[in-house]
């Protein structure tokens, strides 16, 4: 979510050079591009962690701690640790993947770029294996929600990161919510690829205009500080009140001339958070980096690296890097987590799926875009377009996703396509409701707010 997974990434010797204009920071983006064959898909998975005995957010620090558990990971299973000063805060694997923490210990894997989402499967499974052996040790559980359930926001452990007390300080500044989207929500992400700058703006307004209908059909956040919140994605709805300058949906998107360098012009404005020198991290807070790459600050000037980085604090439902991040979803439990990757697989990489699922929402106003998503953040599915509910979208967008994922014929050894990673979200959608109304009822009616059974109900289990 606050890519912390940027803390580990090497800076590339091409980068570290001068800002050159706006051609520069245009072509950066330009470098993402891949001819279809190579097209790969990379999913991001935040859970957040309990204690076992109390459902109370688990703490970093401590012999039960999730510093702890990154230290059994790595001895046990051959991860890397990465440190900050004495404390271990992440930890790299073997093939690519990456395990992160977010501010207040949520435990991120950053998958490996996979050519299918069997690939992913795989992966996933293994990570969910691990995590779960080993916080069942320490008294630690894992929670298939899209935020903390019980402990309040000053209850919970800041992860020593130098990063993220830069950005908790200004966070205090431009919203009243930015320290709750720190340390209580968890996401799932799908990255992306595209084959150059019309197919990627295609791609990117495409899923921003899905955005709402991706938020009720994931909507997996309804219970936080012990309690309802009157929202299906309280997570979103979060969102709404973190940073206005740098999250939300871009009108800009929208616009068929739209290309890389709108963009551009779009984040060279967006308030900055830092640059990072010798490993450093340098507070900038409140400076647009085209202020920045003008005239430098604290004695430095700006690099390809700093722009790289500067991308990386930016969090629009859909995120332009040298590959597309769709950010709309709440986390889910491991039997749904693959559905949005899939989803989005399906959808975006087959043309006529991706047509298709234009057409659902290409109608729609500016204004209508707006208050359907705040809807979506609220009601989920029953939310309403033009009396439509949102339910009626997400069912369509399931089977044009259907279509594409079975012509692109990815098989696994058991013969199964791809298809396969969608019945989870086929049958919340027979349903009629959204996992966080599910939760909600069930909350209420029988378990009658009784913490453990939530816990129970919502804990990560080995398939």
């Amino acid at each position: 979510m606050l890519d912390a997974v940027s803390d580990l990434v090497q800076t590339d010797a091409a980068l570290d050079v001068p800002v050159g204009g706006l051609d520069s920071l245009v072509a950066y983006f330009e470098s993402g591009a891949k001819p279809k064959a190579d097209w790969k898909v990379g999913t991001e998975y935040e859970k957040v962690a309990v204690e076992a005995r109390t459902g109370r957010a688990a703490p970093y620090f401590g012999p039960n701690g999730i510093e702890r558990l990154l230290e059994r990971i790595a001895d046990r299973f051959g991860w890397q640790p990465r440190r900050e000063g004495e404390h271990v805060i992440a930890l790299e694997g073997a093939r690519g993947a990456t395990i992160t923490l977010e501010p207040g210990a949520q435990v991120e894997l950053s998958g490996e770029q996979c050519p299918n989402i069997h690939c992913a499967h795989e992966e996933l499974s293994e990570h969910v294996a691990q995590v779960v052996t080993t916080g069942e040790e320490l008294g630690i559980l894992f929670l298939g929600l899209g935020i903390q359930p019980v402990s309040r926001v000053e209850e919970i452990q800041w992860v020593p990161k130098e990063r993220y007390r830069i950005m908790a300080a200004y966070m205090a500044k431009v919203g009243r919510l930015g320290h709750r989207m720190m340390k209580q929500t968890a996401t799932v992400q799908a990255n992306l690829d595209f084959a150059d700058e019309r197919d990627a703006m295609e791609k990117m307004r495409v899923a921003m205009g899905l955005a709402p209908v991706l938020t009720a059909a994931f909507a997996n956040s309804p219970i936080c500080d012990g309690r309802q919140t009157g929202y299906m994605s309280y997570r979103q709805h979060i969102w709404t009140d973190t940073d206005p300058n740098r999250s939300g949906l871009l009108r800009f998107v929208f616009s068929r001339e739209a290309g890389f360098e709108d963009y551009a012009r779009w984040a060279l404005d967006v308030p900055m958070y830092f640059i990072r020198r010798e490993g450093r991290f340098i507070d900038l807070t409140g400076m647009p980096f085209r202020e920045f790459a003008r005239r430098g600050a604290a004695g430095h000037h700006a690099t390809m690296a700093d722009w790289q980085l500067h991308l990386t604090t930016l969090f629009p439902e859909v995120r332009l890097k040298t590959y597309l991040e769709v950010r709309s979803a709440d986390s889910q439990p491991p039997s749904r987590m693959l559905a949005l990757p899939a989803l989005l697989k399906g959808v975006l990489y087959d043309r006529d799926c991706l047509g298709a699922a234009w057409d659902l929402v290409k109608s729609w106003s500016w204004s209508e875009r707006l208050e359907i998503f705040a809807d979506s953040h609220k009601e989920a599915l029953r939310a309403r377009v033009r009396g439509i509910p949102l339910l009626d979208f997400a069912r369509e967008l399931l089977a044009i996703a259907t279509t594409g994922l079975v012509r692109q014929e990815q098989r696994n050894s058991r013969g199964e396509d791809e298809t396969v990673y969608l019945v989870g979200l086929q049958q919340q959608l027979d349903s009629g409701r959204s996992p966080a109304r599910t939760l909600a009822e069930l909350w209420e009616r029988d378990w009658k707010e009784e913490v453990g059974r939530l816990v129970e109900f919502a804990r990560y289990r080995i398939a």
